[in-house]
């Protein structure tokens, strides 16, 4: 028997129409697993609807945020909590129905022989749907412009769907991390490479959210566009300084 204790993070921000319905389909899914949801201060009160549905359930747990906003600061805060409470797998996934709980056993499986385990929309068999192509289009292009940039091989990088053993969010460097927006994706695979950490990606299909508005800002697709430099000048200069220091000692 698996004894291993997995958590599944779920940030939210104004997702009061997805998330009763959410939190009950993964407590179905994974019976054996706990659920934190990370709220980043919802005006639509996400946290105090989750907290009287789920409020007696032992396997829900909740976090609220009073500091400055972002995704990238939410699943941090969530990745503490979890390596303090000893949780030996993370999933993360998203509040709005385009990451289909249905997957998250396969997740979970394919966490057995890798440290990062990424749901994908381009390796094979994977896709999206209910997606204009313009949506597609610039999707595929930011990963290739991730690939081109940091040299990273993974297809789809940008994706939020993903499993963390507690050895890799151990590895990465969460204080580090300069991004906060949707970027941060992007960076958590960029820093898993670096410190050597196996990662696969696994298919999934991709659906448009079911609720709610993005929550993509003009803010956020700069710092996507920006991030992939600010890794390869400085995290490189980093690598190669470490190296100079270890061969004068």
């Amino acid at each position: 028997m698996n004894t291993e204790k997995t958590l599944v993070i779920v940030p939210t921000y104004n997702e009061a129409e997805n998330i009763p319905a959410l939190i009950e389909r993964i407590l179905a899914v994974l019976p054996d697993t706990h659920l934190l949801l990370v709220d980043d201060n919802s005006p639509d009160g996400t946290a105090d609807l989750a907290e009287r549905h789920f409020g007696e359930e032992p396997r829900f747990h909740l976090l609220r945020r009073t500091g400055r906003r972002g995704l990238g600061r939410s699943y941090q805060d969530g990745y503490r909590q979890s390596l303090a409470e000893g949780y030996h797998r993370v999933i993360q996934m998203d509040a709005d129905f385009s990451h289909d709980p249905a997957y998250l056993p396969g997740l979970l499986q394919k966490a057995e022989t890798a440290d990062v385990v990424i749901g994908s929309r381009y390796c094979a068999e994977g896709g999206v749907r209910d997606w204009p192509l313009h949506r597609q289009w610039l999707s595929r292009f930011a990963n290739r412009y991730v690939q081109a940039i940091l040299g990273v091989t993974v297809r789809d990088a940008t994706s939020g769907f993903r499993c963390y053993r507690n050895r890799a969010l151990d590895l990465i460097p969460l204080d580090d991390i300069l991004s906060d927006g949707y970027a941060f994706q992007v960076e958590m695979t960029y820093r898993a490479r670096q410190a050597g950490l196996q990662i696969i990606e696994t298919p999934i299909i991709f659906t448009e959210r079911r609720h709610g508005k993005s929550k993509i800002s003009r803010r956020v697709i700069l710092e996507a566009i920006l991030l992939p430099w600010r890794l390869r000048l400085f995290c490189h200069a980093g690598v190669k300084t470490q190296v100079a220091t270890a061969k004068r000692a």
